[in-house]
C-alpha cells in the first residue's frame, strides 16, 4: 500500500495558492480500481503517435499531456502540474520570491510596467510606470508569452538582468541593469480616507495576510487617535488564495458562530471554521467592496460578513468560485490539483457558480470632470489677505488633496464611506 500526502487548498479564480496548515490526509491506493478493457483503446492511440506522428514524440510528453487532458475534462480548476509548475505554486503562497519586483501587462507584443512596487531592486534602478521593456539581456520581448517573460525576469537572489527600455518621448530605448532580490509582496494595504474614517485593500489572500490585517488595522487605530467610526475593507479584484487566510480575516471582524464549511465525497475534505470572540473593531461598521474579480476566498469573507449581518456588502456580483482544490504530489515532484469539495456560507450558501450579490449594487461608472464646471460660489478663502484659521499644516493639507483627489476618482470608494457615515448617523440618532 502506497501513501502520498495530499495538501487541501482554496485555489483564486485567477491564480492558485497552496494552502498552509489546511491539513494533511492520506490516501489509500489500494482502493482505486483500474479498467483494463477501456484503457486498451488508450494504448492503441499512444501507439499511434509513437508510430505515425510527424515528428517524433516522447513518451513523457505524450503521458504528461494525457494527464492533463484528462483532468481539464473535469472542471477548469483540476489540472496536471509538472516539476516547475508545482514550484511556482508553492512560492506563490508565501508572497516572496527572487525577482525585480514590478506588475506588468503585455502591449503591443511588448511587457508593459503597470508599477514597480515599493522598495524593490526595479523602483530603486529607476523603472517607471509605463514603460515598455522591449528586451530581456538582449533577448527580443517580440513573440514571448507574458508568463515567460516573468519567468524570466524571477530569478536567483544576487543575479542580474539587463532590461531594454522604450520610455515615453525619449528618442532611443536604454538599458537598466537591475539585480534580483526576495520580493516580498503585501498583500494588505491601508490609509485614513477621511477622519474616521479606515480604508484597507487586500489584494490576495496570502499565508500572512490575516496577521497584515490586524496590524494595518492598528495603525489606522492609531493614526486615528482611537477607535475607528467605519472601515473600507476592499476586495475587488481580489483573485483568491489560502483558505486559512481568508478564515483568519473574517474572524478578525466576527466574535462568534460558523464562518465557512466545505462539503465533498472524501471524508477529510469536510471542514468547519468557527470565529473566535476577538473581535478587532469593537463593532464599528464595514462596508466591503466586492466586483466580477472577486472570487474564492474573496467571496468566503464576503458570504460570512453577509451572512452574520457584519457588513454591507457593496459592488456587483462577484465571480462565483466556491469549489476546493486538493494538491497531491507525485512521484515525479509534479501534483495534481484535483477539485475535491465545494464550500458555503455560514448560512448554507453554494458560491459554486453563483457568487455573492451585494446588498448595494453598483453599477460600473467613470467619473470625469467637466471641461466647464461653471462659476463656483465665491468664499471666505478666495478674498484677498483672508485670515487663516491659525490651524493650517501645509504638507498635510497637500496630502490630504491629494488623498482626496483620488478617492474622487474611486466612485464605489465615495459610495462606500457614505453609506457608512449614514449607519453611524442612522446609530446615534437611535441611541445604538
Amino acid at each position: 500500500m502506497t501513501r502520498k500526502k495530499i495538501f487541501v487548498f482554496l485555489t483564486g479564480a485567477l491564480f492558485g495558492m497552496f494552502a498552509s496548515a489546511a491539513g494533511v490526509v492520506f490516501a489509500d491506493d489500494s482502493a482505486l480500481s483500474v479498467p483494463f478493457d477501456q484503457l486498451r483503446t488508450f494504448s492503441e492511440v499512444f501507439g499511434r503517435i509513437q508510430k505515425d506522428y510527424v515528428e517524433p514524440v516522447s513518451d513523457q510528453k505524450i503521458l504528461e499531456d494525457a494527464i492533463r487532458g484528462m483532468l481539464a475534462g473535469l472542471d477548469p480548476h483540476s489540472t496536471y502540474l509538472d516539476p516547475e509548475q508545482y514550484n511556482d505554486l508553492r512560492v506563490g503562497t508565501t508572497g516572496q520570491f527572487g525577482g525585480l519586483g514590478i506588475e506588468v501587462g503585455m502591449e503591443n507584443g511588448f511587457i508593459k510596467v503597470i508599477s514597480p512596487i515599493d522598495d524593490t531592486p526595479a523602483q530603486r534602478a529607476g523603472v517607471e510606470a509605463g514603460d515598455l521593456i522591449i528586451r530581456l539581456d538582449g533577448k527580443p520581448v517580440k513573440g514571448m508569452t507574458l508568463e515567460k517573460a516573468v519567468k524570466t525576469m524571477r530569478g536567483e537572489p544576487g543575479s542580474e538582468i539587463t532590461l531594454t527600455v522604450v520610455r515615453g518621448k525619449e528618442e532611443r530605448p536604454f538599458t537598466i541593469k537591475i539585480v534580483r532580490n526576495v520580493i516580498k509582496i503585501r498583500s494588505v494595504r491601508s490609509r485614513m480616507v477621511e477622519d474616521g474614517y479606515g480604508y484597507v485593500r487586500i489584494s490576495s489572500f496570502q499565508s500572512r495576510t490575516g496577521e497584515g490585517l490586524r496590524k494595518n488595522l492598528r495603525d489606522l487605530e492609531e493614526a486615528n487617535n482611537g477607535k475607528l467610526k467605519g472601515l473600507v475593507l476592499d476586495l475587488r479584484n481580489n483573485p483568491g488564495g489560502v483558505l486559512n487566510a481568508a478564515v483568519t480575516v473574517s474572524d478578525a471582524f466576527l466574535t462568534s458562530g460558523l464562518i465557512v464549511y466545505t462539503e465533498g465525497r472524501m471524508e477529510d475534505s469536510e471542514f468547519k471554521y468557527q470565529a473566535t470572540p476577538n473581535e478587532i473593531l469593537a463593532g464599528a461598521p464595514i462596508v466591503v467592496l466586492i466586483n466580477a474579480g472577486s472570487a474564492s476566498a474573496s467571496e468566503i469573507v464576503a458570504g460570512a460578513l453577509q451572512d452574520h449581518k457584519r457588513a454591507v456588502i457593496m459592488g456587483e456580483k462577484s465571480f462565483g468560485k466556491g469549489s476546493v482544490q486538493t494538491v497531491v504530489p507525485t512521484s515525479n515532484g509534479g501534483a495534481v490539483k484535483l477539485t475535491t469539495a465545494r464550500y458555503y456560507t455560514p448560512a448554507g450558501r453554494s458560491i459554486q457558480a453563483e457568487g455573492i450579490v451585494p446588498d448595494i449594487l453598483l453599477s460600473r461608472v467613470r467619473l470625469e470632470e467637466l471641461e466647464n464646471p461653471g462659476i463656483r460660489p465665491i468664499s471666505e478663502s478666495d478674498l484677498s489677505n483672508h485670515l487663516t484659521n491659525g490651524n493650517e499644516d501645509s504638507e498635510k493639507s497637500k496630502k490630504e488633496v491629494a488623498d482626496n483627489q483620488t478617492i474622487a476618482r474611486d466612485y464605489p470608494l465615495i459610495q462606500a464611506i457614505n453609506v457608512l457615515k449614514g449607519i453611524n448617523i442612522s446609530r446615534s440618532i437611535s441611541g445604538g
